[in-house]
């Protein structure tokens, strides 16, 4: 049954994370550009690979934007339970081509670390290019991450965490630049081949969470808490069973329970509905799947093991 008051709600998430989206595009072209220019004009190989670094990050963000507009679509008859999981598709996609960026500049770095090639010293502008450019990604952070909170949205989670993940780059870049004024001329090319491996290893944990979700996964803390609140609805013997998947920002739960025989059809009705509105209420649960099984003595054990 679709309920006015949460079909605004959900358009209203949708359109927060798609705001949420551009402002990282937004925040990683200016940046991107600034840095591959001062870059270039230092001549900073970290600044320059922090630069090539967002410009990962732009096709993550557009990827992850795709998948959000793809998953507004409505259920049809192939995709019963909606187009959510493009988020997902989106993120696992973007991943590959972070990771493919960051073994190139790994590889860059490594030769002028190790096998001799040229290293200049960069000019102290290319630090504080570093620096302004962490504060930007800082709050662009802050906001992503409390909006993706709010959202449930777990695109934009990704899109969060890679935030982050910049801002940290950038301060490792200023490190490394500030180090070569002093004579640590390799401190500049090892801080381009850090941020070669935190690019991977950002790509790597995008790569696990897409693939998490694709392939069903969920939380089994999550799920015990889950049983948890349905044993307490009045009415609700045992849990049989309890299971649950992410459809991007949604997540539905498919649950066996048992009660008592000889109540009858509208109790039990009754008591569906109001496990449905608590686990909407207390767990943002979006859909919830209930089955019911006749009361049975001999699984009372299984109530009392999960108290």
């Amino acid at each position: 049954m679709f309920i006015v008051g949460e079909g605004v709600i959900l358009l209203k998430n949708v359109e927060n994370v798609e705001f949420g989206a551009w402002l990282s595009i937004a925040a990683y072209i200016s940046l991107s550009i600034f840095k591959l220019i001062i870059g270039y004009l230092t001549e900073s190989k970290a600044l320059t690979a922090d630069g090539l670094n967002n410009s990962t990050d732009i096709f993550l963000s557009v990827a992850i934007l795709i998948g959000i507009r793809i998953s507004r679509k409505p259920p049809d008859a192939n995709h019963t339970y909606g187009h959510t999981k493009a988020e997902s598709i989106a993120s696992l996609v973007a991943s590959f081509i972070m990771v493919s960026v960051g073994f190139n500049i790994m590889l860059k770095s490594f030769r002028q670390i190790f096998l001799g090639s040229e290293i200049t010293i960069p000019d102290t502008f290319a630090a504080w290019t570093a620096v302004i450019c962490a504060i930007v990604m800082y709050f662009v952070y802050r906001y992503n991450y409390r909006l993706a909170l709010q959202t449930k949205s777990s695109a934009l989670l990704s899109a969060a965490k890679d935030n982050l993940s910049d801002a940290w780059v950038s301060i490792g870049v200023m490190i490394g630049i500030i180090g070569a004024q002093f004579g640590l001329i390799w401190l500049d090319p090892l801080a381009a081949l850090v941020v070669g491996i935190l690019i991977c290893k950002t790509a790597w944990t995008i790569f696990w969470d897409s693939t998490h979700v694709l392939t069903d996964g969920f939380d089994e803390e999550e799920l015990l808490q889950y049983t948890k609140t349905v044993m307490q609805i009045k009415g609700v013997r045992v849990v049989e069973s309890m299971r649950a998947r992410n459809q991007g920002s949604e997540i539905f739960v498919d649950v066996v329970i048992h009660i008592d025989p000889d109540i009858s059809i509208i109790q039990g009705h009754l008591i569906c509905d109001k496990i449905e509105k608590i686990m909407r209420e207390k767990h943002a649960v979006s859909n919830v799947h209930i089955h019911i099984e006749p009361y049975i003595e001999q699984l009372e054990m299984k109530r009392e093991s999960i108290k």
